[in-house]
Parts: C-alpha cells; structure tokens; sequence
C-alpha cells in the first residue's frame, strides 16, 4: 500500500476510534476491537469478573449511559456527551442536588492548562467523581442555588473483561510480545495511536512470509489485563524474552525509547542500532518501574524486555492524560514515522542469528570430535589471508552464550557471516551448539 494509502486507512481509524469511550471494561473495549478486527484476524476474548489474577481480582464490568451537572435553570454546564472524559472512570451512580462547595470535592481541573480537562480513574475504590476545564470550573463556582448532578453507571459483578490476542507463527516456535493496552477514552497519543500502530504493524507481519520469530500480539487494558493475561498463560509468557509495549507512538514531538529493565540486553543494542543508522534524533531514557505494562512483564518472574519506543513518550509531553491529547494533536503521518521505525527494528531482529554454547564450562575436548588438528602446533589458515577453522571454532564456542549473536561476531572477529553460519552448524551436528535462532 502506498504512503498515501496508509495515511488515509490511519485518518479513518482515528476518526471512528477517537470518540469511543473505553476503560477497563465495558461495551466501548468490544466495539473497538471489533473495528480493529477489520484489518487482522484478532480473537476477542473475556475474562471474568471477580476472577482471581495473582494478587489481584478482575473488576466488574462497568458501563456508562449518560452524565451531566445542571443549574438551577435546567441548563446542562457539564455534559459526558460533549466529552467522555468529563467523568471520572468507574465513578459510582450518583443523583443528587448540592452545593457548589459540597460538590467541589469532586471536581478535577487543571490551573496549568486551563482549556484541557484532565482524565482521572476511580477503578478500585467506590467514588465518583467530574473533570471539568478552568473556565466550567470557575462557571460552576458562580451558581446561585443548588447543582443537580447525575451519573448514570452501572456495575456488573457476572461481567467480563474484554481483551484481543492473536499468534502469527514463523519458522520459530520462539516468540516476540507486541503489547498494547485499549483502556483509555478519548485521548488520541495515549493511546489509540499505540493500538492503531500495534494493528498496522500486525497487518505488515502478516503479509511477511518468512518471519523467523513466532509474534504474539495483545490488545490489553493497562496493568489489570497484563496481569490478568500473564496469570492466564503463564507458561508462555515465562518463555518470552523480548517484547514491546507500544504506547504513545502519534506525538509531534522527537522519537525516543525506555530501556528495557536489563539495560545490556541486545534488544536495547537493536533500538540504538536503528536510530543512529537512520540519523534519527532521539532521546534514551533508562528504565524504571513506572509507566505502562513493561514493568508487569518485566516483574522478577516473568523478566520480559519490554522497551517502549515512542514519540512524545507519556509523562514527558504537556497534553498528557488530558482532553487537548486529540486528533489535532496526533496526525496520521506520526503514526507512519513510528511503524517505519518498529518495522525496522524489527527487521533487525529477525536479521539476528544465535547459538548457545551448550558445553560450555571450559573449552571441550575438541580432538575426539575430529574438530582439532591431530598435530599440534599447526595452526596454519585453510588458504591465504583466511582465518584457520580451528580459530573459528574456538570464536564461536567462546561467543555463543545464547545472548550474543554471530552479527555481533561477524563485527569483532571479521570473519563471515556465511562461514560463522556453517562452523556453527557442524558444531550443532556434534552436540556442542544448541541452535537459538537461526
């Protein structure tokens, strides 16, 4: 598909996206994949509610018809029609009529940014609550008389959690995490660009015909949904070493990444690899444990390497968890510039070539394998100016840890790639070498 192409299915998907609300549960998660199932073979799934994840509890599904906050004269100050951050998610129902002073405990706006409304969560504490820009907060402030304010909420304790999975298998049955969450309402950075991204960049491995790496894609509500589906398929998340969280990727703003938790980790030497090939300028940050779902799969039983590369990364841009992170904000050709650079990453990736020295305390005894020369001190090259294959041997063995790849090798020794390749094999046919990826 030409560029064009792209950027008009990324304008129609961010249009239909946008207004939906969404949150940890709930009729808008479903419609959203349901869109998204339009473009890739994406299996819907629930869990339930109530059920135990870890040290957690799935919460009930929660659905939203309508709120607002009147006057005395009728008129509708505050409307969730006109924007579905204007209440606080998961707020409780509430019908009452109040003070402006009784209900300002329950109103969140930002002196900072006076125009945007901000977006607050009440997931698990019984609460409610309205956001509200500086203006409506300073018209609600000037009422005469009593404030009628509803919501109109519901909590189903038999409902579910909806969330999207899907596997595309290659020539290895060695897996790659893409993880995305679909949580938030109406914000367009943060993060219906990370799943309109995660959605594209699936199409695009979909049509690659010789993916080395087996790539399981989510489509998750953040932290509860990233427990919920570790706790759910244990077992495979445990044999995933890398991984992406694809958050944040439509900003105006410069390129970055957040490490993944082992900083050396040849995934965080990829990302680097990739920006400064591409002349890209952008910023490194080193990991911590807040931000998204990384630090879930990175916890100490799972220790998944999850990066998050982004562009105008959560935290760092001023529109951030409020209502003006919108489509004026995110355009179509941001979101193209970030799955131009995951896809080279990726390419990267699947380029890596990895062998695991499985003999590996101390050199093995490389003569009754017929793979040492039966006269010592010969260590002659096989022709001239070629390194000798006792020397390539004795690289392999001695780089291969299951981590380093032979591109690595390739560099540090200037020996072929094509000849590191056929050594590395005959090591595998003598049970010296476990082949990785290959």
């Amino acid at each position: 598909m030409h560029n064009k192409g792209i950027l008009n299915k990324i304008d129609n998907l961010l249009k239909r996206l946008f207004p939906i609300y969404r949150s940890l549960t709930g009729e808008g998660n479903r419609e959203t994949l349901k869109i998204l199932q339009e473009i890739i073979p994406l299996e819907i799934k629930e869990f339930n509610s109530g059920d135990k994840v870890f040290d957690w509890v799935i919460p009930d599904e929660y659905e939203i018809k309508s709120a607002w906050i009147k006057n005395e004269k009728g008129n509708r100050i505050i409307d969730f029609n006109n924007s579905n951050l204007h209440v606080v998610s998961y707020s409780t129902p509430v019908n009452k009529k109040m003070t402006f002073n009784e209900l300002s405990k329950n109103l969140y706006y930002l002196d900072d940014i006076p125009d945007a409304i901000p977006y607050r969560t009440t997931y698990y504490s019984k609460d409610w609550g309205f956001c509200v820009n500086k203006k409506q907060f300073e018209i609600l402030s000037e009422q005469k008389g009593k404030l009628h304010v509803f919501i109109d909420s519901e909590f189903n304790p038999k409902g579910n959690m909806t969330y999207g999975e899907f596997l595309i298998p290659g020539k290895s049955e060695k897996e790659i995490l893409l993880s995305t969450y679909i949580c938030h309402p109406s914000m367009a950075n943060d993060n219906l660009s990370g799943f309109i991204l995660t959605t594209l960049l699936a199409d695009r491995l979909l049509e690659n015909q010789s993916l080395r790496y087996s790539y399981r894609i989510i489509f998750v509500p953040e932290t509860i949904g990233a427990i919920a589906y570790c706790a759910k398929n244990e077992k495979i998340m445990k044999n995933i070493d890398i991984g992406f969280i694809l958050s944040t990727v439509g900003g105006p703003g410069k390129f970055g990444y957040k490490e993944s938790w082992d900083a050396n980790h040849r995934i965080n030497k990829i990302i680097n690899k990739v920006f400064i090939e591409n002349n890209i300028d952008f910023v490194k940050y080193l990991f911590d444990p807040n931000g998204s779902d990384e630090r879930q799969y990175s916890s100490p039983y799972f220790r998944i390497n999850t990066p998050v590369i982004s562009k105008d990364k959560f935290y760092e841009y001023k529109y951030y968890h409020t209502s003006l992170d919108n489509l004026d904000f995110v355009k179509p050709q941001f979101i193209i510039q970030s799955l131009e650079l995951y896809s080279k990453v990726i390419d990267e990736l699947e380029k890596e070539i990895i062998y695991k020295n499985i003999k590996n305390r101390c050199e093995v005894m490389l003569g009754r394998r017929n793979l040492y020369p039966s006269t010592g001190g010969s260590f002659l090259p096989d022709a001239e100016n070629e390194i000798n294959k006792l020397d390539i041997i004795l690289w392999i063995l001695n780089h291969c840890d299951g981590k380093s790849t032979l591109n690595d090798l390739e560099k540090k020794s200037n020996i072929k790639l094509e000849k590191l390749v056929e050594v590395s094999e005959e090591l595998v046919e003598n049970n010296l070498l476990e082949r990785i990826i290959s």
